[in-house]
């Protein structure tokens, strides 16, 4: 494995955590989710562009 896709599979478990913490925020609701339910989606999306750079530009290199 390169450094790129073990960078990318690095972004895409960050964003599968992040998921899931927003997830369960927002499915329990109350003041955690008042406070960082929309820092979490931000935070997701930018991981999201990040993990779809890295595999473009791992798929790029190694063809």
């Amino acid at each position: 494995m390169t450094v790129l896709w073990t960078l990318a599979l690095v972004a895409m478990l960050a964003t599968l955590l992040v998921l899931i913490v927003g997830l369960a925020g927002f499915f329990h609701g109350g003041e955690f989710n008042r406070k960082y339910g929309n820092k979490l989606m931000r935070a997701r999306v930018t991981l999201q562009f990040v993990t779809i750079v890295l595999l473009l530009l791992a798929v790029l290199s190694s063809a």
